[in-house]
């Protein structure tokens, strides 16, 4: 009993929960120290950005070269992007239809005098947001070292998948090929080092975003956050789940699975920070490396269910909160512009808040002035969207590796 309850303590698991607990604690009671603890949680989010990198271009590269067959990564790569949109689509439309149903904006009455535009300037400027056409473009990185220096995940996916094509098509390849899986298990030792830091980051991202937010901010909107919230869970229950359970796994055990990759994303707000062990444990899960290693980290980029269902009820929201009526053709022509808009959020700081701003600028019907509302809660709304998008991902790769026979049955098994 004993030896049990000492394991117990020493799971990452307890220690990132208590620490979340303190955090609060700090940001509630010392609103300035809770502030001040900023850098512990913005440091060990660039750690884990760090490895994200070298860990997509060796898993990707490897499971490309490994693949022998180069069709199939046109096909993963198709079903997974045609999966990406239909559920995606799917998000956006149950946010319309949810926040249309509660209506958290009326009795707000925010008008274009009491609107703080100053706040939301630097998200607000027309050079924050990608063309179709500067977005594909911005995926070519400028030089194969700047992929990794600029950190773009997509960027360095297009590097890993080009080096992986020639590898697959050089016959003395083998070596290189041991070399690559050898780097990606340092790699993945090097990311269980850093892991031992996540209770410091969780406490210092938690008690920065309550000391500087405080709880009467979540009072005065709670309203808004409850609708969020419960449509994401609704989403990761009934529409994941239902998709899960038709492709023969289930949802919640797989969310009890990665659990400790869904507390890391709630002490820090950031989905990237379990990308590296999401995975790595989807490949113990039964996944293949190669559907892996594309799905998850275009996944990253298209696949974004908790900020779709964010970007429309965030939208309506400042339509209703600043009495603007939308007719069915508008709010159509809204989910047509964020369909568009919401695939250009990957890997931009404050994405959520600058997809939004070009959505509304771009169908002109809602004042962008109105997001300002949306400033003081949006740090504790990116928790359940970068949760969201977790699940999204982690679903999207077992089912598109069911779907390719790449999946399996047995590692499941004995892990669940």
């Amino acid at each position: 009993m004993g030896q049990h309850t000492s394991k117990f303590y020493r799971s990452l698991y307890f220690q990132v929960l208590i620490a979340i607990a303190i955090g609060v604690g700090l940001g509630v009671f010392q609103p300035a120290w809770g502030e001040a603890m900023k850098p512990l949680g913005d440091g060990f989010v660039k750690l884990i950005r760090v490895m994200i990198g070298p860990i997509i271009f060796c898993t990707v590269a490897a499971g490309i070269a490994g693949m022998g067959d180069l069709n199939k990564l046109g096909r993963v790569g198709l079903k997974a992007l045609l999966y990406f949109e239909v559920v995606t689509t799917a998000a956006l439309v149950i946010g319309l239809a949810v926040v249309s149903w509660v209506r958290p904006g009326d009795g707000i009455h925010a008008t274009a005098a009491t609107l703080d535009t100053k706040a939301v300037e630097q998200y607000t400027s027309s050079n924050t947001h990608l063309t179709v056409t500067e977005f594909v473009l911005n995926v070519i990185p400028d030089t194969m070292a700047g992929a990794f220096a600029r950190g773009e995940i997509l960027q360095v996916l297009f590097v890993a998948v080009l080096f992986g094509l020639g590898l697959a098509q050089f016959p003395q390849g083998k070596p290189i090929l041991d070399g690559l899986h050898s780097i990606n298990q340092v790699l993945f030792h090097m990311v269980a080092m850093i892991m031992k830091a996540a209770p410091i980051g969780a406490f210092g991202a938690m008690a920065f975003t309550i000391g500087r937010y405080g709880v009467d901010t979540l009072l005065s909107l709670a309203s808004l956050m409850l609708c969020f919230y419960l449509t994401a869970v609704l989403f990761v229950l009934v529409v994941l789940g239902g998709i899960a359970r038709f492709h023969g796994f289930r949802v919640v055990k797989l969310i009890r699975y990665l659990s400790e990759e869904f507390l890391l994303v709630l002490g820090t707000s950031s989905s990237e920070s379990a990308l590296p062990r999401l995975m790595m444990k989807l490949e113990q899960l039964g996944c293949s490396k190669s559907v892996v290693g594309l799905v998850v980290p275009s996944g990253y980029s298209f696949n974004l269910d908790g900020t779709s269902i964010y970007l429309t009820i965030a939208a309506m929201f400042v339509a209703q909160a600043t009495d603007t009526t939308l007719s069915a053709a508008q709010q159509f022509q809204l989910l047509l512009v964020l369909l568009l808009t919401s695939k250009g959020a990957a890997g931009v700081t404050g994405a959520g808040f600058i997809t939004l701003a070009a959505t509304l600028a771009a169908v002109g019907t809602v004042p962008v002035a109105g997001i300002t509302l949306l400033l003081g809660v949006d740090r504790f709304m990116s928790e359940m969207r970068s949760l969201t998008n977790l699940a999204g991902n982690a679903v999207a790769t077992i089912v598109v590796a069911k779907w390719e026979n790449e999946f399996d049955a047995s590692k499941a098994e004995a892990i669940q």
